[in-house]
């Protein structure tokens, strides 16, 4: 007999060997461990653990590279980054910013504390005074009053086709007159119709898909009274867009019209160790779509909410949080927030709510669905009818457990825990409630 296989015979035997050995599996990639690494190029998944890198230092004197202002720091980035990476130590003293600081890969930007101070100068704002198309890559300013080249700016308009606002981050790299040449088409129309306007706004520091990035001991201040409001979605002190592993630690971010610290579609990034206080909108904002962050010992101070998780967050933790004194709310959690733990956390005399799991209707399951609150203290919560926790929309599969809810000034309407109607399960355990006019209200139907 033969023992040929047949085309159809030899396909089915191998769509069995896959379903036992599937392809990922330890048995197909059995590969050896790297033990002894070599820089090899081309190679960035295993490197020698370097003992040394490059710093470069940043002074008002003295130092590698001497200045005051956006362009040195910016300089001392981009030179380290050429050579594959390393640290810029940004010596004590004051550095106003005309443009943010944009940070490459595999950059450690760090100060020395409260010392080192990067700052801003005022906004200035001015209307348009002729129309651009989209694919132009100029305007035209009424008057160019406090704008120079190298200016960051912000481009504000109605959209003339829907009548929504678009928000456009340029610099400014060229001027003849009232006329500025930007760094990139805008690719959006300013027309007057829409009152476009100009203004001198930008983040301190920020990056786009870059990743591998440590950002230590600085002291961020976006001189909240003498500059616009610009939306944590563009911009704050901290601002990044489609990034990869940062670490932001030991850093004070304060006064910034807009947010603190604001991360969008950005994936394990930690924020440790740091106080974001006095800030228009948002203490820390980890933005829509980021994966895995990490929020650990911070101090969120008189925001107008402390911890915002935006649109899909998920697997995040916060942890060992103190957030005080926040306008609104402590700890906000909504749209497709999911899988994350909120853990040891001090919530204090926030405006509204201590911590509040939003609404929001729009979709089939758009609520924060299993999240654990575990072990936090939420002490004087919104006004007479405050609530420390609210859990409203439909919420589920969420576990609250070993909570401490404390009212310190008299019950009046104030509840401890509220659970609305629409609620899926909501696991209750062990919380303890002190000096509410009622602990809980579950308004579902048995």
């Amino acid at each position: 007999m033969s023992t040929r296989l047949s085309r159809r015979q030899w396909l089915a035997t191998g769509a069995a060997g896959l379903a036992v050995a599937p392809l990922g599996s330890s048995l197909l990639w059995a590969r050896p461990p790297v033990k002894n690494p070599r820089a090899t190029d081309g190679d960035d998944r295993h490197e020698p653990d370097w003992t040394q890198r490059l710093t470069i230092t940043v002074g008002h004197q003295g130092a590698d590279l001497n200045g005051r202002d956006d362009k040195v720091v910016q300089a001392a980035l981009d030179y380290v980054a050429r050579l594959g990476g390393g640290t810029v130590h940004v010596r004590a003293g004051k550095y106003v910013f005309r443009n943010a600081v944009q940070l490459p890969s595999g950059v450690r930007l760090r100060g020395d504390g409260a010392d080192t101070i990067l700052t801003k100068i005022p906004s200035t704002t001015i209307a348009l005074a002729d129309d651009s198309d989209w694919y132009d890559q100029e305007v035209t300013l009424k008057n160019a009053k406090g704008f120079r080249v190298g200016d960051g700016v912000v481009l504000i308009t109605k959209n003339p086709h829907n009548g929504s606002q678009d928000v456009i981050k340029r610099t400014l790299v060229a001027q003849k007159g009232n006329r500025f040449k930007l760094s990139d088409g805008i690719r959006k129309n300013l027309w007057l119709t829409g009152k476009p306007t100009c203004s001198t706004m930008f983040p301190l520091l920020t990056s786009e898909n870059t990743a591998d990035v440590v950002i230590e001991n600085l002291a961020l201040d976006g001189d909240k009274k003498n500059n616009m409001n610009l939306n944590g979605n563009y911009a704050g002190n901290i601002f990044l867009q489609d990034c990869n592993r940062y670490t932001i630690r030991g850093v004070e971010s304060r006064e910034y019209n807009g947010d603190g610290i604001s991360f969008q579609i950005c994936h394990d990034v930690v924020v440790e160790n740091c106080y974001s206080h006095d800030n228009a909108n948002l203490g820390v904002h980890p933005g829509s779509g980021s994966q895995r962050p990490v929020l650990l010992n911070n101090r969120l101070e008189r925001n107008t909410i402390g911890i915002f998780w935006c649109w899909g967050v998920k697997f995040g933790l916060a942890e060992g949080n103190r957030i005080v004194g926040n306008r609104n709310f402590g700890i906000s959690i909504g749209h497709c927030d999911t899988d994350n733990v909120m853990r040891n956390n001090e919530v204090i005399d926030s405006g509204k709510v201590g911590i509040l799991f939003r609404d929001d209707p729009r979709g089939r399951d758009f609520w924060a669905n299993r999240n654990l609150i575990e072990n936090n203290t939420v002490i004087n919560s919104g006004p007479s009818d405050g609530i420390a926790i609210d859990v409203q929309g439909q919420t589920k599969d969420t576990k609250i457990r070993n909570n401490r809810l404390v009212e310190k000034r008299g019950q009046m309407k104030r509840v401890g825990l509220r659970i609305a109607d629409t609620a899926g399960v909501v696991e209750l355990a062990d919380n303890q409630f002190q000096g509410f006019s009622t602990d809980l209200i579950d308004q579902r139907k048995d």
